[in-house]
């Protein structure tokens, strides 16, 4: 039960990345713990961001568009389907990308425990 909701979470992530931001993750994991759902993903990255990562005034905006404006994303458009999946209310999100590996590592805050 436990990995059949990790993967179908990992499912609803790739599926809202998709729609608002035009590109999912290749490979997502999903681990919960207590009111955490962490989420490591690959393969983020579009061609033509990863063309953009040679420009240091790119990268700085990669950066900022990676983190800062996909927290206020999910802020203003919160994810309804994973919280009907955990059965908690989403309250933030704190992420953080490394460009250069085109890694993502976001966690998920719920309301109360989703284990």
């Amino acid at each position: 039960m436990a990995a059949n909701k990790a993967q179908t979470f990992a499912n609803l992530v790739r599926k809202y990345r998709k729609a608002h931001i035009g590109k999912g993750p290749e490979h997502i994991s999903v681990f919960f713990k207590d009111n955490w759902a962490i989420v490591h993903m690959t393969g983020s990255l579009s061609k033509v961001e990863t063309f953009y990562l040679r420009n240091d005034a790119y990268r700085r905006m990669l950066k900022e568009g990676r983190t800062e404006e996909v927290k206020e994303l999910y802020r203003d458009n919160p994810p309804v389907e994973m919280e009907e999946l955990v059965g908690a209310k989403f309250l933030k999100l704190f992420t953080d990308v490394n460009l250069q590996d085109d890694e993502v590592v976001s966690i998920f805050v719920f309301d109360r425990n989703i284990e």
